[in-house]
């Protein structure tokens, strides 16, 4: 499953967010810092409005969403990677995540108070993203001896791997990311890389918390430029507190309320869309009588590694993908008539999955 920590400064929304994912109070919220003093973990379903249509296509008895775990992590301050606040023991929560949504406070409020007084979105993720690259500089500096050890035996492997950790000990230290260092396509490097659990390697989205009346009108582009950010950053805008009033609502007088405020959807479908953008992740779907269901993959998995996502199996004895577009068999109205307008394809082996694929996988037992 999917794992994301929230991450940010104390007094961002952190605890007010999580619960409106979680559709709880899982998360104490105060206004104080470090009022999450263990890392709250939930599961949240992936809103997924396409799934209601194929499960009335074949009348299925359930629907089973994909689901992502997300972890609310205590507000990190400048000097977390030293063991500030409560410093290196929340940096190992984030090391055990896939990805890291950083939730940045961009909204004025004087009954809420902020580490630094003034609230500055700016300088807010330099604090944050400084403590990462200090906690990865300390992490490599640390390992580097061990391989550089090895590397002295003569041991090609070491010696390839202490050259990559010197590379990404020197992006770090100029204040670049891990992830700005290439990684060759070689298992030995890749898994000794991975053994690093470096934070600044993990993907990362931007989750903007703004005032309830900021969210229709925001301009990601424009925040970006703002704040330094490169264009290229997933950015999505939030208002924590709109959610909190949401999961208290009704269905219908939620809806009523995001109408009033020129909204089509909760700004959570958002941010769990921007949480796949970030990962390359798509879902595709298999559906029948007894269960529609949908399953996350990589961009560009090919069929038979989707199908061994349901099982090993699957994979293994992998014939074809019988695939049609969710889109075309709602069109259709059933697996019946898609076949006969020649939508329902057969796929091979190179074949590469993408959104919205409906399939029914034959395979060898």
């Amino acid at each position: 499953m999917l794992k994301i920590g929230i991450v940010g400064l104390p007094n961002v929304g952190k605890s007010t967010l999580f619960n409106a994912l979680t559709k709880s109070h899982a998360a104490e919220s105060a206004n104080y810092p470090f009022c999450t003093i263990d890392p709250n973990v939930g599961i949240v379903e992936v809103p997924d409005n396409r799934m209601a249509q194929l499960a009335a296509i074949f009348i299925s008895k359930k629907l089973i969403p994909t689901a992502i775990e997300f972890v609310d992590i205590a507000g990190l301050v400048a000097g977390a990677s030293t063991g500030e606040g409560l410093g290196n023991k929340f940096l190992a929560n984030i090391r055990e995540t896939d990805a890291v949504c950083h939730l940045v406070r961009d909204f004025e409020n004087t009954d809420i108070q902020h580490v630094a007084d003034t609230p500055n979105s700016k300088d807010d993720i330099e604090t944050i993203e400084t403590e990462l690259i200090l906690a990865d500089l300390a992490t490599v500096e640390k390992r580097l001896g061990d391989w550089q050890k090895k590397a002295r035996s003569g041991d090609k492997i070491a010696l390839r791997i202490v050259a990559l950790i010197e590379r990404i000990q020197t992006a770090l230290a100029r204040s670049q990311p891990a992830s700005s260092v290439e990684i060759p396509d070689e298992p030995d490097e890749r898994a000794a890389i991975r053994e690093l659990h470096l934070l600044t390697s993990k993907p990362m989205f931007y989750a903007v918390n703004v005032a309830e009346t900021a969210v229709a009108d925001f301009d990601a582009a424009s925040w970006k430029i703002k704040v330094g950010l490169p264009s290229t950053a997933h950015v999505v805008p939030v208002s924590a507190k709109l959610e909190s009033e949401l999961i208290e609502l009704s269905d219908d007088d939620a809806k009523m309320f995001l109408e009033d405020l020129n909204l089509k959807e909760s700004s959570m479908h958002g941010l769990i869309r921007e949480a796949y953008a970030a990962l390359d992740l798509i879902t595709y779907f298999t559906a029948g009588p007894e269960e529609t269901r949908a399953w996350t993959i990589k961009i560009g998995t090919r069929a038979p590694g989707a199908a061994g996502v349901i099982h090993t199996d699957f994979e293994k004895g992998f014939i074809r993908s019988e695939t049609i577009e969710w889109d075309r068999l709602v069109e259709a109205g059933s697996e019946t008539a898609a076949k006969e307008k020649g939508w329902l394809r057969s796929e091979g082996k190179e074949y590469e999955v993408k959104d919205g694929d409906v399939c029914h996988f034959r395979f060898n037992n």
